[in-house]
């Protein structure tokens, strides 16, 4: 039977080239800081960030509750959006490995408002209350359907975080979906942040692994978390050059994947009984609604036609395109759909 895959960008192969890059790798222990493959991925991603440093972990949520580990003390909390990807999954984590708390805010879209944030920020003088020490923010938004962070709403938020003596953090797991929609350069969204996450498995294609990157300071302490963590990799080169790879060869294609996104919600959109916002379709993130079949019943029903498809909160549905998928899978897709709802 023919598989098309959209339960998520992550679900990729690597590539023929991505594998020649992998069997190729130069290694070293990278515990001792001696594999040659992954400083290089480290001091690239530097660079293409803007930051001083950077470092190589194994996962996204390892990445993320590093950087809230670094910034933070136990008792602090963090401000993020309510459905924020560290607040609904990554475990608990903040609170299990940090000791901290997260006060989740409302905002149309994923979109914080400073306004609204205000109000959020803990009193010095109630030392019974936690201290405000972070605010994160995602970008692409995943709970919210890929949805971009618009520059100038990131340029407000620093001025908030700053004016209150804050740290900015940057979940950017999918933070090359912005640069390439937008064609504002990674440099550009990062310079506004303390630490930036970004993930290297999703919709790039490489099979594992996220960069953390911060100035000199931060990365020497997330060093040492990560080893704590139990992230200490040796001949780690094996997997960063498929990284390398990725962030050298992947990153432009991905406006591609957006096509993609946008035909198919298109799709979904002319059929009665299936719900989508076209307008909130900005990346490689479909999130749509079932009127007439429950969702439990609609993913049996795609997956028993060969279209795998997730929740992507109560009640809403997602697909997601990427580089596995071509444009005649996205046709096929489409007409699965047709098939289940006449």
């Amino acid at each position: 039977m023919r598989i098309i895959d959209l339960r998520s960008d992550t679900v990729t192969k690597p590539s023929a080239e991505m594998r020649r890059a992998i069997y190729e790798a130069e290694v070293g222990d990278d515990v001792y800081k001696e594999d040659p493959t992954v400083i290089e991925l480290e001091n690239y991603a530097a660079e293409l960030l803007g930051k001083e440093a950077a470092l190589f972990v194994p996962s996204g949520v390892m990445a993320n509750q590093i950087c809230l580990n670094v910034l933070t003390s136990p008792a602090d909390e963090v401000i993020c959006h309510k459905d924020a990807h560290i607040f609904h999954f990554e475990s608990g984590t903040p609170a299990a490995n940090s000791g901290i708390q997260l006060f989740r805010a409302e905002g149309a879209n994923g979109i914080l408002d400073v306004d609204k944030l205000q109000n959020m920020i803990r009193p010095k003088s109630a030392y019974y209350m936690p201290r405000t020490r972070v605010v994160a923010i995602e970008n692409t938004h995943n709970m919210c359907g890929g949805i971009i962070q618009p520059i100038e709403k990131i340029q407000e938020l620093y001025e908030f975080v700053a004016a209150n003596n804050l740290y900015f953090h940057l979940d950017g797991a999918r933070l090359w979906n912005a640069v390439a929609e937008t064609d504002i350069s990674a440099a550009e969204y990062s310079k506004y942040f303390d630490t930036v996450s970004v993930c290297l498995s999703k919709g790039l294609g490489a099979p594992i692994g996220s960069i953390i990157a911060s100035d000199k300071g931060v990365i020497e302490e997330a060093f040492r978390i990560r080893k704590a963590w139990g992230g200490g990799m040796r001949q780690a080169g094996i997997i960063a050059a498929a990284g390398l790879y990725a962030l050298k060869n992947n990153i432009s294609r991905l406006k591609e994947d957006h096509e993609k996104a946008k035909i198919f919600a298109q799709k979904i959109n002319e059929i009665d009984d299936l719900e989508v916002d076209l307008n909130l379709v900005q990346t490689n993130i479909i999130m749509f609604k079932s009127i007439k079949l429950e969702d439990e019943e609609l993913i049996k029903k795609c997956k028993e036609k060969g279209l795998l498809i997730s929740h992507g909160q109560p009640g809403v549905l997602r697909a997601v395109t990427h580089l596995d998928v071509n444009f005649e899978d996205i046709e096929y897709a489409g007409r699965v759909l047709e098939e289940i709802f006449v």
